[in-house]
């Protein structure tokens, strides 16, 4: 490694309140500027770590691993130092790894994450440490005029680093580095300790210093021409080049020396990429192999029962495509080593099932999967609706199978509980996701750091559109008077400039929606973790995405309103039935052609009604008419910008109300007929190319991605191999070529089938609930929007259009949530009412229930505990 000096000591934009170093531009910088090497530190995280790792590889630059942590030591009383460990090995990155996470689950103070300093005893091995300068606890003797304690200081570290403590040396213009720096190089004479220059770097470049001073202002709420900040950071802390680190350190070589001594000794090779599945637990006497085979089997075995009459003289010779599929299935499974993955999915879900937590029927492109269906896993019938196994999973691209669950959304934390008591709560994790500096926000923060009026601020933050994923220089190019105001007004445009280079920095660290995580062993041998203080919502350090590269399988627990609301109609539906009486109703066995139920939808009365309730969904209801469980599949998959606007929805309706189709060949029609000859589905493409060119389904999946991708290169591969194909099977390569166009064309456009089938049977339960029972839908409806009021306001609306009486809150006759009195009235839910909290409603019911109704307000202000039923509950 020929080199004059490698930066060890760097904040990225992960150290969230102080860096706005990006990692690409980091490394791209330090290629650039020949240093074979650099480490990234951030403040008490690792956060970056596998996205530095990635891009450093991918540059040539060698990544060296480590976090900048603040130190308490219980026995002086003093305040926290600072101290830079590096992984030397992989062994010394596990124990970082350990390290790290203890200082949030168990070192937090007033949100800050601290490492007890004898925490590091059992832990040190493997780790190179750097002193961390003024800010060092050595270096804070040292100021203090306390030379004995700080060699009392240094012969700590030495006999936890033995060989692998240096002492940090820093000229980045703070108070007390000169001083610091003569006493430090005495002191490292006289103890033989050898010294290393860092720079503290937290910005790229020297110009980035008013970005990274907005940055910090933004986390303390000052002003940058506040007075009374503390200003602990000079514009001298960029990444400097070599030669200016050697210039300024020309009289202490040793210190450039040793920064590439120790990236010579920093070595760890991170396996990325392999996956790691947690044990499943079998019967005894059974591999995993034999007892999914047997779950699967068994499984089937029920669900062909459900689904045919076993007395039936056919039942055997329906059964056996169903075999046939599983078997294949099953096959591709093991082969692919995924039936720990497969019986740990439908454990968790039975678990809800058993625990009366209701569980959607499928979502995305596991729906396809025989398998899935036979271990309830999902509730819906590949076969029946044509869903390929090969578009979940692909034995041609051996990738993790993935399953997004939905859960309703009062259960669903319950059903993590679960997992993580079932398998370690050292081994299950829910997953970190991070806030940026998205357009708008952060124009509003520099605006507030700069000092301006919020009237002017507010002025510029409300001309830049409102779009997901808007950028800064999107809307300047998008929106004419934004462009104009920037070119016109100087304070306009220097606001705009400082934040574009603010915008899409990491922000804040949050939780994931639903992905959790089950590793194999304790978390901590793959992920450092994050949490709140006091231990609580425990989450990986790595995102969703760095997580399944270091080998850990992500499982999706979602939340879906709409099967609490399901959930809860069929209680009010249910309640005092007999489950086995004519009566109970069991949203699972509702016939899919249900006349009252179709009748609605094409009536458009689809407030409410999952997925079909936007005004233009009722316009596209309105125009097509749906009278098949088909036509509301196609509804969730027409429903999209791109078949809005290139014609493809025109085409389908007329064609459904009888205008001609045409197939572009006879081999076509019965995978078309369904969507009356148009391409709707990605399912479509695949079958078309393994009918009419011979593919597999595994190899057409793969010509379905290439067709999303849209690479030139890969399309001209693949036309070749589909027009060779076709002509094997004496199709017209004139037609066959047309047939790929139109292929390609619509691949686009196309939906994935599975996903749009399993949210259409939601769409159609909440259809068929409000169809037959509309003052239980509309109850549990109202009762899921309680803290709505614009919502209320619209569905109490709807219930009048329905014929359904909304009796007005009663402190007599209400309950929290909305219920139900009779078929046509529905009682106003005392939650709905703003300013009531739930305690003062809570016991207002249970003095009801104890004592009887309330005789008049006397009665019951003398009744309830006016701490909580206050004067402020009445006028509500």
């Amino acid at each position: 490694m020929q080199a004059a000096f490698v930066h060890l000591h760097v904040h990225t934009e992960y150290s969230l309140v102080n860096g706005t170093v990006r990692i690409k531009p980091l490394v791209k910088r330090v290629a650039e500027d020949g240093m074979p090497a650099v480490a990234v530190t951030d403040q008490c995280n690792m956060f970056s770590m596998v996205k530095f790792y990635r891009a450093a590889m991918a540059a040539g630059v060698k990544p060296i691993v480590g976090v900048d942590l603040l130190v308490a030591d219980n026995s002086n009383g003093l305040s926290p130092s600072r101290l830079v460990l590096l992984c030397q090995s992989h062994a010394g990155y596990l124990n970082l790894t350990r390290l790290v996470s203890r200082t949030y689950t168990e070192g937090q103070h007033q949100g800050v994450p601290v490492l007890e300093r004898d925490w590091l005893e059992g832990y040190s091995s493997g780790l190179i440490a750097l002193s961390g300068g003024v800010a060092g606890d050595i270096g804070q003797a040292l100021l203090a005029n306390k030379p004995a304690q700080a060699s009392e200081r240094l012969q700590h570290w030495q006999r936890l680093f033995p060989d692998r403590f240096y002492l940090e040396l820093q000229r980045s213009g703070r108070a007390g580095e000169e001083e610091y720096l003569h006493k430090v190089i005495d002191l490292a004479t006289v103890a033989n300790v050898p010294v290393v220059a860092t720079n503290d770097v937290h910005f790229l470049k020297a110009s980035d210093f008013e970005a990274h001073e907005a940055r910090v202002c933004i986390n303390e709420g000052r002003t940058l021409d506040d007075p009374r900040r503390s200003k602990e950071f000079t514009e001298q802390q960029y990444l400097r080049s070599p030669e200016e680190m050697q210039a300024l350190f020309h009289d202490i070589p040793e210190a450039l020396e040793n920064t590439v001594e120790i990236a010579r000794r920093c070595n760890i090779e991170l396996e990325l990429g392999k996956n790691y599945l947690p044990d499943f637990p079998v019967p005894e006497g059974m591999d995993m192999a034999g007892f999914f085979k047997q779950q699967a089997q068994e499984g089937l075995e029920q669900r062909c029962r459900q689904l045919f009459d076993p007395q039936a003289a056919d039942y055997e010779a329906l059964c056996e495509q169903y075999h046939q599929r599983l078997a294949l299935e099953i096959k591709v499974i093991l082969e692919m080593g995924f039936p720990g993955y497969f019986l740990i999915v439908a454990d968790f879900i039975k678990w809800a099932k058993d625990n009366g937590i209701p569980v959607g029927p499928g979502r995305g492109s596991g729906a396809g999967s025989l398998v899935a269906y036979a271990l309830t896993i999902t509730d819906l019938d590949p076969i029946r609706y044509d869903l390929l196994f090969e578009r979940f999973l692909n034995p041609e691209r051996v990738s993790m199978p993935d399953f997004d669950v939905d859960f309703c959304m009062e259960g669903r934390d319950r059903v993590i509980d679960y997992v993580a008591e079932h398998y370690g709560r050292d081994r299950v994790s829910q997953i970190i996701t991070y806030g940026s500096m998205a357009a708008k926000a952060v124009v509003r923060d520099v605006g507030r750091v700069l000092g301006h009026p919020y009237g002017f601020v507010d002025r510029i933050a409300k001309l830049i559109p409102f779009e997901i994923g808007i950028t800064l220089d999107k809307a300047l190019d998008q929106e004419p008077a934004f462009s104009d105001l920037y070119d016109s007004d100087e304070d306009v445009r220097s606001l705009i400039d400082l934040a574009r280079s603010l915008e899409g920095l990491a922000r804040n660290a949050g939780k994931h929606a639903g992905g959790v995580v089950i590793a194999p062993s304790q978390l901590t041998d793959f992920t450092p973790l994050y949490c709140e203080q006091g231990g609580g919502a425990l989450v990986s350090q790595f995102d969703k995405d760095d997580v399944e590269a270091v080998g850990l399988v992500k499982f999706d627990f979602l939340g879906l309103r709409t099967l609490t609301i399901i959930d809860w109609a069929l209680k009010t539906i249910n309640a005092g039935v007999a489950p086995d009486s004519d009566a109970h109703v069991d949203i699972e066995a509702i016939p899919l052609d249900d006349r009252p139920a179709f009748a609605l939808l094409k009536a458009s009365q689809t407030t409410a009604v999952f997925q079909l309730e936007s005004s233009g969904m009722k316009d596209l209801i309105r125009r097509l008419r749906p009278d098949t469980f088909e036509d509301i599949i196609a509804l969730v998959a027409l429903f999209r910008p791109g078949p809005l606007q290139s014609g493809m929805v025109d085409d389908f309706i007329a064609r459904k109300h009888g205008a001609q189709i045409k197939y572009p060949h006879p081999d076509l029609e019965p995978i078309l007929q369904p969507t009356y000859g148009i391409i709707l589905y990605q399912e479509q493409v695949m079958q078309i190319a393994q009918v009419l060119a011979g593919y597999t389904l595994g190899g057409a999946d793969m010509l379905r991605r290439a067709m999303g991708k849209k690479k030139p290169e890969e399309m001209a591969k693949q036309r070749s191999i589909f027009l060779e194909g076709a002509k094997e099977r004496a199709v017209d390569e004139k037609v066959a070529s047309g047939i790929f166009d139109l292929m390609e064309k619509f691949a686009g456009y196309g939906f994935n089938k599975s996903h749009s089938a399993a949210y259409a049977l939601v769409s159609y339960q909440t259809a068929w609930l409000k169809a037959h029972y509309p003052a239980a839908f509309m109850a549990a409806v109202l009762s899921a929007d309680m803290d709505n009021t614009d919502k209320i306001v619209h569905l109490i609306a709807e219930c009048r259009d329905m014929q359904l009486q909304v009796v007005p809150p009663d402190v007599n006759q209400s309950l929290y949530q909305f219920t139900v009195l009779s078929d046509t009235k529905v009682v106003y839910g005392l939650g709905a009412i703003k300013g009531v909290g739930q305690a003062a409603i809570e016991g207002m019911l249970e003095e009801r229930n104890n004592g009887g109704a309330f005789a008049d307000l006397f009665d019951l202000c003398q009744r309830v505990d006016l701490r909580k039923v206050n004067r402020r509950v009445f006028d509500a």
